[in-house]
């Protein structure tokens, strides 16, 4: 299934239990698709213009009855997902371009913007209860770890960053990569952590010891890894700006086979929907895909998996350090807008 979008996307999310998939674009505007995999039918069911600059993120919250939206304008719009309308808009969520939301639990989501803070969102009590700067460029990428109440951030100052939120602070940071990390995702059982970078190599780190990285895989460079998602404990799914989706190994690292591809064109986005079934990206070719799982990941059924199986002997217990190491100015990719300030932000989600 496929559907154009007219313009460049940004964001794709999936709705939590519906069959519904929300991608943001380039000009501002939220398109919703309503998708029925009994027919291959792909729906636009709502399109409007949500932002004045462009629309980065998107994510359904609260359960799914409204999706949220995060711009360059620095604001941040819920939407009722059924109707259409707006719910409750933000002006200033933050002093600068929003790039990525994530969400953490029910009722809360992080936010990260092109300087690098993050803002934790409370959607239960109506407010902003915390905010800290966790880089010193655009926030890439955010990936939650509940059990540990640890949030995993990938920055174009090229650091890794975990950051409590118990305590709204870094409690540790990687050392510096010679290019910008553009994700992240959490593998082998929460033992180890893999990022993306702009140089197409994976950076493989022990849980506990984040100063640098225990293992690198450059078999997928020079192309840059936009997105990546977590199959399984020794699977990932890549998406890189040769427009290339692939399944690739972790520990054995290698490259199982390409499994999709959006032509030429950079691969913006992955989402696994909710039953995840379907795989949906999207690209600078201005298209929405969406894959069926089990058709494109039938040729590697067969394939030997090599388990690594208690090779790792690193420790589980985290290393903390007590002054994270400065960056240097990465290159952002995408430019950002000064803000207002944060006046008024405690009320943004007063009639969610």
């Amino acid at each position: 299934m496929e559907a154009g979008l007219g313009e460049i996307p940004f964001g794709i999310d999936f709705h939590p239990s519906k069959e519904l998939v929300a991608v943001s674009l380039i000009t501002g505007d939220l398109h919703l698709y309503k998708y029925n995999a009994d027919d291959s039918s792909l729906q636009r069911s709502l399109d409007f213009r949500a932002h004045a600059e462009s629309c980065r993120t998107v994510r359904f919250i609260n359960g799914g009855q409204a999706v949220a939206t995060g711009s360059k304008d620095c604001s941040i719009l819920a939407t009722d997902v059924e109707t259409g309308s707006v719910i409750a808009r933000l002006e200033n969520a933050h002093e600068n371009a929003i790039n990525s939301l994530i969400n953490l639990t029910e009722s809360t989501v992080a936010s990260g913007d092109d300087e690098g803070c993050i803002k934790v969102w409370d959607t239960r009590q109506r407010s902003c209860s915390g905010s800290f700067n966790a880089h010193e460029d655009y926030i890439s990428d955010m990936n939650f770890v509940p059990d540990s109440m640890k949030l995993l951030t990938t920055s174009g100052d090229g650091t890794l960053s975990v950051c409590n939120l118990r305590t709204y602070k870094v409690q540790t940071r990687s050392e510096f990569s010679e290019d910008e990390l553009t994700s992240v995702v959490v593998m082998k059982n929460g033992r180890k952590v893999i990022c993306g970078t702009q140089s197409g190599t994976l950076l493989l780190y022990s849980w506990g010891f984040f100063k640098d990285c225990s293992d690198r895989f450059v078999d997928l460079s020079p192309n840059s890894v936009e997105a990546m998602l977590k199959l399984d404990e020794d699977r990932l799914i890549t998406g890189t700006e040769n427009g290339l989706i692939s399944l690739v190994g972790i520990l054995p690292n290698r490259i199982i086979q390409p499994i999709a591809e959006h032509s030429e064109y950079p691969v913006e986005g992955l989402a696994f929907s909710h039953d995840r079934r379907f795989l949906g990206s999207i690209s600078h070719d201005q298209m929405l895909k969406l894959w069926d799982l089990n058709d494109i990941l039938q040729s590697s059924e067969n394939t030997v998996k090599d388990k690594d199986a208690g090779s790792d002997s690193d420790s589980d217990e985290m290393d903390v350090d007590d002054n994270p190491p400065r960056s240097k100015k990465g290159t952002k990719t995408k430019t950002a807008n000064k803000g207002a300030g944060f006046s008024g932000s405690n009320n943004f989600f007063a009639d969610l």
